[in-house]
């Protein structure tokens, strides 16, 4: 194999600093592995010009994996720079939906095969590149909510600001285009969501059917609005079919634009800054090869 660059969360816990070092010791004997630990964009940028000449492995969840992608697009080297996913973080939801193994010396072993495949992403209008997936409405509004309570009460904090949106949602009037085409126009909508990824929230398919190496982003439209239509909604999301519902919209293609009322949106996990009338989103095909495992051609036979 190539060199390796192996990038690991400055603040990583001991259990993490244990997994780690499982998937070290597959890795080094096949690789010169440096390992860097990163707090900040500063660093991801220092240690990618240091080592512009090795594959990168991400030692961490789907914030870090967003983090590193990301500054390797600042760089300019995605296109150069095969990429592999240790996944340490709770939720995994990038690694979830695409089969990478969360036992850290497994998904070590998927990069060790040195095989790769060409990965789509997205790049909103930012420049920023969604490695998983976007959504905006009610979700997003949930998120934001729980700020206030996150830093005291974790995961209960999310639970909290779900309450407190779901007693009173505040749909979103929006339109949605699909290479050119319009999906919703001026609809209020509970949520929109564009996967390249399938998952969220540490596994809930919120996107069935999103494949980052199929060519294609798949987005979701919830017109959901009564309290009945929300209740069937979440527990048809529990089982991954409430893409199926008549008040549900699903399509594929490889640009969208939502425009209409202000919202926030969470890209990969993380909440924009502020409320946008207007954002964009396009597909960039094969943009990355990364270190994934290896899956049956379609139709066939699943083992058991």
């Amino acid at each position: 194999m190539e060199d390796i660059l192996l990038i690991a969360n400055a603040s990583a816990g001991t259990h993490e600093e244990e997994s780690l070092e499982a998937a070290l010791k597959v890795l080094r004997p096949l690789a010169n592995v440096t390992v860097e630990s990163t707090g900040s964009p500063d660093d991801l940028d220092r240690v990618i010009k240091e080592n512009d000449s090795c594959s990168v492995v991400v030692a961490g969840g789907d914030g870090s994996l967003h983090a590193v992608i990301n500054a390797l697009h600042r760089h300019d080297r995605l296109g150069s720079t095969p990429v592999g996913l240790i996944p340490l973080g709770t939720g995994n939801d990038f690694a979830r939906g695409v089969g990478i193994p969360l036992d850290p010396e497994e998904a070590a072993r998927v990069v060790a095969s040195g095989r790769t495949t060409a990965t789509d992403l997205i790049v909103d209008d930012t420049d920023q590149v969604v490695i998983n997936n976007a959504h905006l409405g009610v979700g997003a509004e949930a998120s934001r909510a729980a700020e206030k309570w996150k830093p005291r009460l974790g995961r209960l904090g999310y639970a909290l600001g779900a309450l407190s949106v779901g007693y009173d949602p505040q749909f979103v009037r929006v339109t949605v285009t699909v290479d050119g085409r319009e999906i919703a126009r001026r609809r209020r909508v509970a949520q929109v969501a564009i996967g390249n990824g399938s998952r969220v929230g540490g596994g809930t398919e919120l996107i069935p059917g999103a494949d980052p190496a199929d060519g294609k982003l798949v987005v979701i439209v919830s017109r959901t609005r009564g309290v009945g239509q929300r209740l069937a909604y979440l527990a048809r999301l529990r089982r991954g079919n409430h893409h199926l519902m008549k008040e549900v919209d699903r399509t594929s293609g490889t640009s969208v634009v939502v425009e209409g009322d202000a919202f926030y949106v969470i890209t990969d996990g993380e909440i924009s800054e502020q409320a946008c009338p207007r954002r964009s989103w396009e597909l960039k095909a094969g943009a990355v090869d990364m270190y994934l495992p290896e899956r049956p051609p379609p139709g066939a036979t699943a083992v058991m």
